[in-house]
């Protein structure tokens, strides 16, 4: 077991081992959530429990992403602030449409994407 210490000490100790910042956190977890989105959608039919749990993961994502966004102490301008958080409420909104049949998972995704790219700072004007 002690070398199996050693082994891993040192893999993580590694002064070159990339430290990933918060924003490619977020890109990482909206990047893995969206495609969840994607792939539940192209099974709908066949796994709609499938569908309502991508959908409740990526509620989930944005309401601790608006409750981020409500803290005082969140430093984004206030501007970007209430975007994501009317994106949220939008997403919310949406999420349930689409549990009735009545809305698109791609528009949740079309909205996951673009904060992605704004995270990735090609999101123009953000």
């Amino acid at each position: 077991m002690t070398a199996h210490f050693t082994a891993a000490r040192s893999v993580y100790a590694r002064p070159e081992a990339p430290q990933k910042t918060p924003r490619s956190l977020e890109y990482d977890l909206l990047a893995r959530i969206t495609k969840r989105l994607t792939q539940a959608a192209a099974l709908r039919r066949q796994d709609y429990p499938g569908l309502i749990a991508a959908l409740d993961e990526n509620l989930r994502l944005w309401s601790t992403l608006a409750a981020d966004v409500a803290d005082t102490g969140n430093s984004l301008p206030s501007k970007l602030r209430a975007q994501l958080f009317y994106l949220y409420e939008f997403t919310n909104l949406h999420s349930r449409a689409v549990r009735a049949d009545k809305g698109s998972v791609e528009v949740l995704v079309d909205i996951n994407t673009a904060v992605m790219r704004g995270l990735r700072g090609d999101g123009g004007g953000q």
